[in-house]
């Protein structure tokens, strides 16, 4: 057996005993692991480095789970509304736009009844709100229902997105962190965003100052691969400057009444 599959399965283990446990030692991984304090250091720097936990003085963490979408969409409801409005306004006629699986991009979604577009998504919230509107193209990826989160995900809705190709994408995070990096909480939620932007040539990230810096433990992408962020996050901080320093267009929104 190669040392590369014996560090993948040590990397497997230490994930499924930080996701049981939430904080691990060195010392209890190493036991566990039957292997040095030095490997499973190696092995924490390789997991932080690839975005999936966070070292901790003596050991590692893993963040908690992420709420569920009707939770998500039920919160600052005003700043999502107006980030979606903002979005809104930047899709043309006969545009294609990819939408993810975020609670802001769903409520962008009510707002493009009667748009002669092509929505193609993997929410299941964003399909039930347009399926009946005949204005809209609609495209459903494949994949397996995430329930919790009311979307569709796997390699069904990767190998979906290499076949199409759009002038939008929409898509949430749950953090924005240091050096402008996008975060998302859930590992397997990453790879199909990705292959979002990809399939993309403009992307749109809409996000509510909650996610300044907001939770995540796993990179969707750094501010390269991002083209304009909506949000009602004040001017002045340091992931701000550092998405302005990038070339990112900032599109501050208003809230009314705020």
């Amino acid at each position: 057996m190669s040392c590369r599959v014996l560090a993948e399965q040590r990397h497997q283990l230490i994930l499924q005993a930080l996701r049981s446990g939430g904080t691990v030692t060195v010392t209890e991984l190493a036991d566990r692991l039957e292997a040095s304090a030095a490997t499973v250091r190696r092995d924490l720097l390789k997991l932080e480095e690839d975005g999936l936990l966070t070292r901790v003085h003596g050991g590692a963490v893993v963040e908690e789970d992420p709420a569920p979408f009707t939770e998500a969409a039920e919160a600052q409801p005003d700043a999502k509304d107006a980030i979606a409005a903002q979005a809104a306004t930047m899709i043309e006629d006969g545009q294609s736009v990819i939408l993810d699986s975020g609670s802001t991009v769903y409520r962008l979604a009510r707002r493009l009844h009667g748009r002669r577009i092509t929505v193609i998504t993997n929410n299941l919230a964003v399909y039930e709100e347009l399926v009946r509107d005949e204005s809209v193209e609609l495209m459903l990826l494949g994949g397996m229902v995430v329930r919790e989160s009311r979307m569709l995900d796997g390699f069904m809705a990767e190998d979906n997105l290499r076949q199409v190709h759009a002038d939008w994408l929409f898509m949430g995070a749950c953090g924005v962190r240091a050096g402008a990096q996008v975060m998302d909480t859930t590992v397997a939620e990453v790879p199909a965003r990705r292959a979002m932007i990809a399939a993309s040539d403009r992307v749109a990230l809409l996000v509510d100052d909650t996610k300044f810096p907001g939770t995540g433990m796993v990179r969707i992408c750094g501010p390269e691969d991002l083209d304009v962020v909506v949000t009602n996050a004040p001017s002045g901080t340091a992931v701000r400057t550092a998405l302005e320093e990038a070339g990112v267009a900032v599109v501050q929104v208003g809230i009314v009444g705020a």
